[in-house]
């Protein structure tokens, strides 16, 4: 609750070791004033540095939507598809190894160098896809900057939800998913010139470096997240960056907050085996099935061929791209205005009930009973309110959620298992929806997708709890058993 109480939290305050330095503030001997309110004007900063990761995310993502043909022509593989689909697919494999190891690495070297280390591999890849002169040097380069891709998002969520004062985790969290968009939408206006002047695509590549080696620059200047320095056992550190990010006022009770969700826990390394039994198998099993169905709702399906369903009506495909990232980033909108309102789990259950409806639309639109103006109107027009209602909720949320459900111990790499499940599903979907569309016909599909989406529903409403307003370490304490 964000209204004014008294908290009573230790004024015997050393600069010592750690054990010692969390009995002292359990002792309560003076009364300090907590409003609830630190000022979010101070890490506001840190995290849009850090969504530069989900920007670059989505360029990258996009990149290659409006430049194949000509890509496809100058390295000398126009009519390939195979080789097509290896310039989207090695991309998304670069990006599913950087997930997987992108906790041990959070959790090795912090989350800024984390966020500095992302960085790295997009500036060597999209040099070198620039630069290329065949195939397998575009190839090359499309992996590393899928490394960068899967490391990047997982920790900036990690990052933005540690550096956020609770009453605004929310709104900031939502930043990740719109920088997501305003990247993808600045790669489609960026591709629109693709077509007309000879070796455009290669300005598209080199153009991503600029944000990219502002994010390894301005993250030098950002502040480290106090959770990953606490579990460190650096603690006259973590006060130092709490204090940068909230205020000084604020600083006594953030870390009494953080001691407190401390207590009892074991310092040493996670193994992989502590996620998938015990006291953390349910949220890690909440956060990887979110994920998954998140996949299997076909948006991704949706972001790669709705411009062979647009063309098909006649729609350009660069004007069909630009609808969808514009309907993508309104969504992304609306969702940061309502996150920290309504709740996440509130987002998420309208997210998906809109998702069912317009997978919906899109099956009548399938089936021949519509004319072709119809068919149209319903096809597109629900395809628009499919990726509009997406980004209301199923889009933003699961990553924001998970990022405050995981207890601190294993959040780096729980986020890292979850996030590889995400990219092992887009791709599966990826690979076989063409195949799949063409087998067992539009209505099917679509049916299926639908599906899922009400599948959604459910496991929502039955296992996701609402943390809006919540501090990390009052969740982690209302969720984990004790043991």
């Amino acid at each position: 609750m964000r209204g004014r109480h008294i908290v009573e939290i230790s004024s015997m305050y050393k600069r010592a070791a750690s054990k010692d330095h969390i009995n002292a503030y359990g002792k309560q001997e003076n009364s300090v004033r907590y409003t609830g309110y630190p000022s979010w004007r101070r890490s506001l900063p840190h995290v849009v540095v850090a969504t530069l990761a989900s920007f670059l995310f989505g360029y990258h993502l996009g990149v290659v939507n409006e430049t194949l043909e000509s890509i496809s022509l100058d390295l000398a593989f126009s009519g390939s598809t195979l080789a097509e689909g290896l310039v989207v697919s090695t991309c998304l494999g670069g990006a599913f190894l950087g997930s997987l190891f992108s906790g041990w690495i959070a959790d090795g070297v912090g989350r800024r160098r984390a966020l500095q280390l992302c960085a790295l591999p997009m500036i060597i890849g999209a040099s070198m896809s620039a630069a290329t002169k065949n195939l397998w040097g575009m190839l090359l380069g499309r992996l590393f900057v899928g490394t960068g891709m899967g490391l990047g998002p997982a920790v900036a969520a990690l990052y933005v939800s540690e550096v956020s004062p609770s009453y605004v985790r929310g709104t900031f969290g939502s930043f990740t998913q719109i920088s997501s968009c305003l990247g993808l939408l600045g790669s489609l206006f960026m591709g629109l010139q693709a077509k007309g002047i000879m070796g455009w695509w290669r300005a598209c590549f080199w153009v991503s470096v600029i944000p990219a080696a502002l994010l390894a620059l301005l993250m030098e200047f950002s502040a480290e997240s106090p959770h990953w320095l606490f579990k460190s056992g650096r603690t006259a550190e973590a006060e130092a960056e709490f204090e940068k990010l909230l205020g000084g006022a604020d600083v006594k009770y953030a870390y009494a907050e953080l001691s407190k969700s401390a207590r009892g826990d074991d310092a040493g390394a996670v193994k992989l085996s502590e996620l998938f039994h015990g006291r953390h198998f349910k949220v890690v099993f909440i956060g990887s099935t979110l994920f998954a169905l998140q996949q299997l709702s076909g948006i991704n399906a949706v972001f790669y061929f709705s411009s062979s369903v647009f063309k098909s009506f006649g729609v350009p495909s660069d004007r069909a791209n630009i609808c969808i990232g514009v309907a993508n980033f309104l969504g992304s909108m609306v969702a940061m205005i309502l996150m920290d309102k309504l709740g996440r789990r509130v987002l998420l259950l309208g997210s998906f009930s809109g998702m069912v409806v317009s997978m919906g639309l899109q099956v009548v639109g399938a089936s021949s009973f519509p004319s072709s103006t119809e068919a149209f109107y319903l096809s597109a027009g629900g395809m628009l309110l499919f990726v509009l209602t997406f980004s209301l909720g199923a889009g933003p949320v699961p990553s924001l959620l998970l990022s405050e459900i995981f207890p601190s111990r294993i959040r780096a790499k729980a986020m890292a298992f979850c996030m590889s499940v995400h990219w092992v599903i887009n791709f599966f979907v990826g690979l076989l929806f063409l195949p799949l569309l063409e087998q067992i016909g539009a209505q099917i599909l679509y049916t299926t997708f639908g599906a899922f989406c009400l599948i959604s529903v459910v496991f929502v409403k039955r296992n996701v709890v609402e943390t809006k307003g919540k501090s990390l370490q009052e969740i982690e304490m209302a969720l984990l058993p004790v043991e």
